[in-house]
């Protein structure tokens, strides 16, 4: 394990480590205590609310509910809440009011997803998510989610999404949007492709053994693309995923497999955080305990971040940052 560890640094860097630094890390990997045995986290741990909008015609619901049913059964193994499905006497903005409100005193170790499944409209100021009833706007979203302190995932499926980036972006949370701006508001499939795409193993770009939201989302960006590409037709939907709080997003174009080939005039592109959360856990991922999650994943992110930022440091400079 110790001769496998160096190389996995140079696939990560870029960077060949010297003679000297296998010998180290060796060194180290022998010397280190054995974590402790792992204790995979409670259900109670992650919290996944699906969220089903007004269909607005019959053509819609069935694909509404379908896609819905999809995201349920992939998280069955964690506490899932379907809102939008009940009989329509249901007040559904004030189940999902509901629904946001009882997570506030949850663990801050845990997750939260938030998957929106429908219509969305935008009218140059305020973007809303359509529901049975009573519209969620993406300002009253926002006052809804700050006094949660989990990791929050938001995924809007829905048309005119992309505002909802603008007001939820921040610290520890990944916003996915099915549309680059709030004037792409024709019907979106990016729900349908995300919906496939979350928990199929067959995404695994970087073969750790699960599919991360990053992943997810690169797969339904090219289905979509795809599904435009065969019918002919102007591509009216272009999603967009934020990780690193700037609330600007980053389109599916801008990674080659799980890394950004590109990044933005200020900061890095996104795309570091998403793909260090998955729906499911499965293998060393589900064994590990949440602090040893939050470690590797501090420890993946610093590396990923000297490595965007190797080509302006000199060797020195870059050895001195990653042995530490």
């Amino acid at each position: 394990m110790g001769h496998m560890l160096p190389a996995c640094v140079a696939r990560i860097t870029g960077w060949k480590p010297k003679p000297l630094f296998v010998s180290c890390f060796v060194l180290m990997v022998c010397v280190c205590q054995p974590l402790r045995a792992a204790q995979v986290e409670s259900e109670a741990d992650q919290r996944v609310i699906v969220v089903v909008g007004a269909a607005g015609a019959d053509e819609y619901s069935g694909q509404f509910s379908e896609w819905a049913a999809h995201w349920q059964q992939s998280a069955s193994h964690a506490r899932c809440t379907v809102i939008g499905t009940e009989s329509a006497d249901v007040d559904d903005k004030k189940s999902l009011h509901n629904a946001i409100r009882e997570l506030e005193a949850n663990t801050v170790t845990g997750e939260v997803w938030l998957v929106m499944i429908g219509h969305g409209t935008y009218d140059g100021q305020r973007a809303k998510f359509n529901l049975r009833g009573p519209d969620v706007e993406a300002s009253e979203l926002k006052a809804w989610l700050l006094p949660l302190k989990q990791r929050l995932v938001v995924i809007n499926c829905a048309s005119s999404s992309s505002p909802f980036i603008n007001e939820l972006s921040g610290a520890n949370r990944i916003i996915v949007t099915a549309t680059k701006d709030g004037h792409q508001y024709n019907f979106s499939r990016f729900a349908q492709f995300m919906a496939a795409s979350i928990n199929d193993p067959a995404i695994d770009l970087d073969k750790d053994g699960q599919t991360s939201v990053l992943e997810a989302f690169c797969s339904a960006s090219q289905s979509v693309q795809g599904f435009y590409d065969q019918e002919n037709r102007l591509a009216t939907e272009h999603a967009l995923i934020d990780d690193n709080g700037d609330g600007l997003g980053t389109p599916a174009e801008w990674f080659e497999g799980t890394r950004a080939n590109r990044n933005p005039k200020q900061g890095i592109a996104d795309g570091i955080a998403a793909n260090q959360v998955f729906l499911q856990r499965r293998g060393v991922d589900a064994a590990l305990t949440a602090e040893q999650r939050a470690k590797r994943n501090e420890l993946e992110t610093k590396i990923e971040r000297l490595r965007v930022n190797k080509t302006q440091m000199t060797e020195n400079q870059f050895l001195l940052e990653i042995e530490p």
